[in-house]
């Protein structure tokens, strides 16, 4: 059975220039979900269910609201707050799946498409180690305006920098090239990164450690911000 969804494996690469001059890079692997084929992929696949316990799983309370209220249904409301109207089109998530029981995703991300297949909205939804999420709505704008895009097949970056006072802080780049969402894929994948959500959650208080003994102190956990959403008007970012 061939399916739209897929999986991405490469690697993901932090770089901070201040206060300390900071970088990692480690190998990952992520799922890209249509979220109409959810029951088909639970059916299809041995080593994957929807809402359900399995060595890979997706629940609709990973993500999004954070209720048990179907993913589709939940971003369909958070893209009508910024004006968008899918109609029905399709939307896709690229996320780290449930592992082994246990879920993080640092970002996860929604690509929000029209029914004529055109590229709506992005929703990048953030997630700390203090449980706290917040999203992130991006429309697109019917000529584009709002994002400039340029896709390739087979790969997929995401890249993300932020500043302060002008001035570059951090970099962070996403990168992964796409395979097939086959059962054998994924127990191949488990088996070269085991417990992939676990790692990355290990990794982010191993390098919060090295920034530690780089005297750069730790972050106390962050007031919850008045609205789960912020829409943003307009974007400049590529896709490959």
């Amino acid at each position: 059975m061939t399916f739209r969804s897929a999986i991405y494996v490469g690697s993901v690469m932090h770089r901070r220039l201040q206060p300390r001059r900071h970088h990692f890079n480690y190998r990952a692997f992520w799922l890209l979900f249509d979220l109409d084929e959810l029951a088909e992929l639970s059916s299809g696949l041995r080593w994957f269910s929807y809402n359900r316990p399995n060595l890979f799983s997706l629940y609709d309370s990973d993500h999004g609201e954070g209720s048990a209220t179907p993913l589709r249904i939940q971003i369909e409301r958070q893209v009508a707050e910024a004006g968008v109207d899918l109609a029905g089109g399709r939307i896709h998530l690229l996320c780290m799946p449930r592992t082994f029981g246990y879920c993080f995703n640092p970002l996860s991300v929604f690509f929000c498409h029209r029914a004529n297949g055109e590229l709506a909205a992005i929703v990048y939804q953030v997630h700390n180690t203090f449980a706290q999420r917040h999203s992130y709505i991006f429309p697109v704008g019917a000529a584009g305006e709002a994002l400039h895009q340029q896709c390739r097949k087979h790969f997929v970056v995401v890249g993300i920098c932020a500043s302060r006072s002008g001035k570059p802080v951090l970099s962070a780049v996403l990168a992964g090239s796409r395979e097939p969402l086959t059962s054998s894929n994924l127990l191949r994948v488990c088996v070269r990164m085991p417990a992939i959500t676990l790692k990355v959650t290990a990794a982010i208080h191993w390098e919060a450690l090295k920034l530690w003994v780089k005297r750069i102190g730790f972050r106390r956990r962050p007031a919850a911000p008045v609205r789960a959403t912020t829409i943003v008007s307009s974007m400049s970012a590529a896709l490959d």
